[in-house]
């Protein structure tokens, strides 16, 4: 029976504990740290809507209809300000009522440095989890995903918006003072938030005022020198497994994108 990989769930702790789903299987991951680990994948990749084998996966593991035809596979899901829902063009408009529309949640985090991301309210702390995030401050509640990728687009003007995975997997980041950073970016953006909240409503962006949230990866060695895995080039994962954060496992022998793979056909010993 074939055993497609997902990404790894997670649940926060001190530290975080990962389980690696395959097909209908979750296999825990914390207790394999400093042991010998090896993943074989079949060759074969299976879609992770339609579970239809597929000769290549695309946008994170779907066939290529399935790619073009998902309103969670568009263009706009990467580039929330271009959302066109209100055009009338969205592939799925029930599913963009019920994802788009939901509440989010504009944030920093510090990952390779500081950065700034949107997620939905529902998906918090899992996507600071996933971006291997050691810290993370919830700035702004807005009422789509549409402002949210406004927002964005305004604060990318002074800080990162994107990780650099190498420099997140050599070690910790050096702490930050959160509430100060989000003061510094809030005030240099009031005007801008202001013409926002006069365009979509006073209720769209709601300031927030959270603490910030420390995350702790279960990770006995971090690489002093990072190589990558790729299924594609090697079916073959072998190697003593030194920690997990974010989507990545880290192997003595080098890191692999958990993610990346979705639906790949994996055997785990």
């Amino acid at each position: 029976m074939p055993t497609p990989l997902d990404k790894m769930s997670a649940e926060l702790g001190d530290p975080i504990t990962y389980a690696l789903p395959m097909g209908d299987t979750h296999a825990p991951l914390n207790g394999f740290l400093g042991q010998h680990l090896s993943l074989q994948f079949s060759g074969n990749i299976y879609c992770d809507n339609c579970n239809k084998r597929t000769p290549k996966s695309y946008a994170q593991g779907h066939c290529f209809n399935c790619m073009k035809t998902l309103a969670s596979c568009d263009n706009c899901i990467i580039r929330p300000e271009t959302c066109h829902h209100h055009l009338g063009t969205c592939r799925e408009p029930d599913w963009g009522l019920r994802n788009c529309f939901a509440p989010h949640i504009v944030y920093i985090a510090n990952t390779s440095g500081l950065k700034v991301g949107i997620t939905r309210e529902s998906q918090v702390p899992t996507r600071w989890i996933d971006q291997g995030a050691s810290q993370a401050l919830p700035m702004l509640r807005v009422t789509n995903r549409l402002v949210a990728g406004l927002v964005e687009v305004l604060l990318a003007k002074h800080v990162a918006d994107k990780t650099n995975w190498r420099a997140l997997l050599k070690g910790d980041p050096e702490p930050r003072d959160m509430q100060a950073d989000a003061k510094a970016l809030l005030q240099e953006l009031e005007p801008h938030l202001t013409a926002l909240r006069d365009k979509h409503g006073t209720d769209a962006i709601e300031f927030l005022t959270e603490s910030a949230i420390s995350l702790d990866f279960p990770v006995l060695e971090y690489p002093s020198k990072i190589t990558s895995h790729n299924f594609d080039k090697d079916p073959s994962v072998n190697g003593t497994l030194l920690g997990i954060k974010g989507q990545y496992l880290m192997f003595d022998t080098g890191v692999i994108n958990i993610r990346k793979f979705t639906g790949y056909d994996v055997a785990l010993n």
